[in-house]
């Protein structure tokens, strides 16, 4: 059977509330699309790994991109013709600076390979005992971790997986770039862990 209503595929916000009783539920303040999930459990020694979008990661790829430019640059002023501007703006300059192009290429480079590695750190990994999520937080990466023990339920959208902890709390994962494969590979694994899972759609299903 398969219960449908209307509402927003974005997982909503949590909802805040002055009353010292329990809080409303995501489920009843947004609706739900309820559905049979497949049951899965993973091997131990499985681990499945969601980097970040692409969104997250172009701009770390464009400075690479700019810093083998300027390493192609300095290469060519220095392997190519002495009578060029090129050579005489690189090569020639280089005299009279405190730094030489060839190192300042090199500090680029290094500098801009290392934002994407940091930037390829974001993501999701989900393991048979827990679920890790990594953030990139000013530059510094921090991770969170919980346990299928510490997760009551479940919510998922096309977009957006939230946790439903033990202590009422709720987290979100961070996003990656195959949200939906992530989405069935948690609901799956929580259904075979007895945990509740609640799907987020963004219209009426028949």
């Amino acid at each position: 059977m398969v219960v449908t209503q209307p509402q927003t595929p974005e997982l909503p916000d949590v909802v805040e509330s002055s009353d010292d009783g329990d809080r409303p539920s995501i489920t009843e303040v947004n609706g739900t699309v309820a559905k049979f999930e497949m049951a899965y459990s993973p091997n131990v020694a499985d681990r499945f790994a969601f980097g970040p979008p692409m969104s997250q990661r172009w701009p770390s790829l464009l400075f690479l991109g700019f810093a083998l430019f300027i390493a192609a640059l300095v290469f060519v002023a220095y392997h190519g013709s002495s009578n060029t501007s090129l050579y005489r703006w690189v090569v020639e300059g280089d005299r009279g600076r405190v730094m030489g192009s060839g190192p300042l290429a090199f500090v680029i480079c290094f500098a801009a390979l290392g934002t994407v590695i940091r930037a390829a750190l974001r993501g999701v990994v989900v393991t048979a005992d827990a679920v890790e999520a990594r953030y990139l937080i000013a530059g510094i990466p921090k991770v969170k971790r919980w346990r299928w023990a510490q997760i009551d339920r479940v919510l998922i959208s096309d977009t957006e997986v939230m946790f439903e902890l033990w202590n009422g709390s709720y987290e979100r994962l961070p996003p990656v770039r195959d949200p939906k494969k992530m989405g069935d590979l948690l609901a799956g694994i929580a259904t075979a862990r007895g945990r509740q899972v609640t799907r987020l759609s963004a219209g009426a299903e028949h």
